[in-house]
């Protein structure tokens, strides 16, 4: 619209599309919640503990990790970037989803192998991504390949930047350094060290 433009894109619906939630924990679970309430078929994968908090919430767990990244239109990572979860989503996994597909990683860069997606998207499987996420943060001056590519939304790492989320963050902390200077501290752990003063 800032440009003078009106409709000049076509958006996609979820109802009728099948969300694959990698990871069904804490955040996962809240995003397959979402994609259930807007009419998505929600397909998860993960670990065993993943799969089975999936199933019992009653999700559908995909019958192969190859089946998952095929099925899905929509691909979200919801994993702790560690040892064991680094490159844990290859240039194979993405070669097999569908070119209409959509990989959307708000987690952390390294789940997916470097300069993987980057290859994925151009060769068109799959055919789009979202990330709020880089290997080397922060981006500066458009210095990131996926900055440069039309079937890509990047943005710079916002999922946590919100008010509610530094009051959370912040606040308990500060509140509680304002108390210890005020000589009433609140919330000790360990009380007897305040006797060793």
């Amino acid at each position: 619209m800032r440009e003078g433009h009106w409709q000049s894109t076509i958006g996609a619906a979820v109802r009728g599309r099948t969300l694959g939630i990698y990871a069904f924990g804490k955040i996962g679970s809240l995003v397959a919640g979402v994609g259930r309430a807007f009419g998505a078929r929600v397909v998860c994968w993960g670990r065993e503990g993943s799969t089975a908090r999936a199933r019992e919430a009653g999700y559908e767990v995909a019958a192969s990790r190859e089946g998952f990244f095929r099925e899905s239109d929509i691909v979200c990572l919801h994993l702790p970037l560690n040892i064991e979860t680094r490159g844990v989503v290859t240039r194979k996994d993405l070669d097999l989803m569908k070119p209409t597909a959509l990989i959307v990683n708000t987690s952390r860069a390294g789940l997916i192998a470097e300069g993987a997606l980057a290859e994925a998207l151009k060769a068109g499987r799959p055919g789009f991504a979202a990330v709020d996420v880089f290997e080397d943060e922060p981006v500066t001056g458009a210095a990131h390949p996926l900055l440069r590519m039309d079937n890509v939304v990047c943005t710079p790492h916002l999922g946590y930047v919100e008010h509610d989320s530094y009051e959370a963050y912040y606040g308990d902390a500060v509140e509680q350094i304002v108390a210890y200077a005020a000589g009433k501290p609140i919330n000790v752990v360990n009380p007897e060290a305040l006797a060793k003063k």
